[in-house]
Parts: C-alpha cells; sequence; structure tokens
C-alpha cells in the first residue's frame, strides 16, 4: 500500500505559516490572478490604480475567502487552522473585496454600472462555489471555468474603463473565452490528481506497451504528466499576462 500523499503537490506541512502557504494555493493563485491583467492588457489604455485594486481584490476573494471556505468543506487540505480562523478570514476577506470593488465601480472613475453589477456576482461565486450551496448547482467544471477563468478577464478588463468598441469587445470576449478554455484545463487535469492524492490510497496494474518492457503502474506514475502540466501553466500564464501588460505599458490612462 502506499504511503499517504501530501494534499497537493504545493503543499507544505509543520507550521503554521505551511499551513497558510498551503492554503493560499500559490501556484493557482497566482494562475488565477494572471487572468485579470490579461483583461486589462486587451483595454488600450492601462490604468494601473485600477489594476492594482483588481488584483487585490481578487487575491482577497480567490486567495484568501474562498481557499478558506474550501478548506471548511471536509479539509481537502488537512491543515490544522481553526475553523473559527478559517470563517473569520473568509468573511473580512471577502468584505475587503466587495468594498474594494465598490471603491473601483462608484469612486475611482465612477460610477461604472457594469462593474458594480459584477460585484455581487463574485461573492456570490465565492460562497456558492465553496460552500456548495443550491444543492451544489454551482459547484461543477462549468461554473468553475467561468467563474474562476472568463468572470477575472471580463472584470479587469471592465476595471479599465475602455471606451466602447466593437473591436475592443471582440477582443475581450475573445480574451474571456480563453480564459474558460485553459480553465476548463486546470479542471481536467486537477481533479484526477487530487483523486489520486486526497483520495486513493493504492494504485495497481500494468501498462502494456506496443513495444519495450510492461511497466508497472503507481500512484506517482499517474500524478507525473498531471502535475507537470499544472506547474507549467501555473507560471507560465502569469507570465503571458506580464507580457501582455508590458507590450502595452506605454499606453497609460
Amino acid at each position: 500500500m502506499d504511503e499517504p500523499a501530501a494534499p497537493a503537490f504545493y503543499a507544505r506541512r509543520g507550521s503554521v505559516v505551511s499551513d497558510w502557504w498551503t492554503l493560499l494555493h500559490p501556484p493557482y493563485t497566482a494562475w488565477h490572478l494572471s487572468y485579470v491583467a490579461l483583461g486589462a492588457a486587451v483595454a488600450p489604455t492601462r490604468d494601473w490604480t485600477a489594476l492594482a485594486l483588481s488584483l487585490l481584490a481578487f487575491f482577497l476573494a480567490v486567495g484568501l475567502a474562498a481557499h478558506a471556505l474550501d478548506e471548511l468543506r471536509g479539509r481537502p487540505l488537512r491543515t490544522e487552522i481553526s475553523a473559527s480562523t478559517l470563517w473569520a478570514v473568509s468573511g473580512l476577506a471577502l468584505a475587503g473585496a466587495v468594498g474594494l470593488g465598490i471603491a473601483g465601480a462608484f469612486f475611482h472613475r465612477g460610477p461604472d454600472w457594469a462593474l458594480a453589477l459584477a460585484i455581487p456576482v463574485g461573492a456570490t461565486l465565492v460562497v456558492g462555489y465553496n460552500l456548495e450551496l443550491f444543492e451544489g448547482r454551482l459547484h461543477n467544471n462549468h461554473v468553475f471555468a467561468w467563474a474562476w477563468g472568463g468572470f477575472p478577464v471580463a472584470v479587469g478588463y471592465l476595471a479599465q474603463s475602455p471606451p466602447r468598441s466593437l473591436t475592443l469587445g471582440v477582443a475581450a470576449v475573445a480574451m474571456t473565452v480563453g480564459g474558460v478554455g485553459t480553465a476548463y484545463a486546470q479542471r481536467f487535469l486537477s481533479t484526477p490528481a487530487r483523486q489520486l492524492r486526497r483520495r486513493t490510497t493504492s494504485v495497481s496494474g500494468t501498462l502494456t506497451p506496443t513495444d519495450g518492457a510492461p511497466v508497472e503502474l503507481d500512484r506517482d506514475l499517474l500524478l507525473d504528466p498531471l502535475e507537470r502540466a499544472l506547474r507549467s501553466l501555473s507560471w507560465a500564464l502569469p507570465v503571458l499576462a506580464l507580457a501582455a501588460l508590458l507590450a502595452g505599458s506605454g499606453r497609460t490612462g
């Protein structure tokens, strides 16, 4: 029988700092924050203050609130952070994200009603998805892809207060669909990886190639290609977002 695996490839154990590192899902948090930057990169001018507020709001909502709520559902990361702390962190972080959204929608360049509409949508997605409310109707691959991939792209774009333009609109939609597609890829890779790490005690079997010797299957062999792809995407998306922002950095609004 295999030894128990860590709950994630980035998981750390043994201290309070390790628990919080694991809870923050650093590779995935950076990945999803990159969608905000990619949305901003589509706009014809760059408002760095709006981008900073957007990134901070999504860090609070996704990096802290969503992950804290998710840990309350069965302790998938096996942290020792108390339930009361997780509830407090999720509530304060989500309130902070909502406050930043209100500031951006009504006080930065406002009023921006499209951006204002995104605030309750985002809050509902964070709570509904991670706590599996509404009989779990929001907790599925499709909602994940659109909420964690497409939604931050759209908000990152809207926060730049772009002018109305058919070309820009098409570009924003295309970038949003691209975010959805890569979020689907994450989901299709991470679901079997989580199954192997968190809910599998042993793997047995033999892979028989058309040429060469048979290969004995184990958990590490099955996990390796899944997590190599996840690791690659987790740094590639932020790098692409940074490149897109720098390419348009001369267009400052």
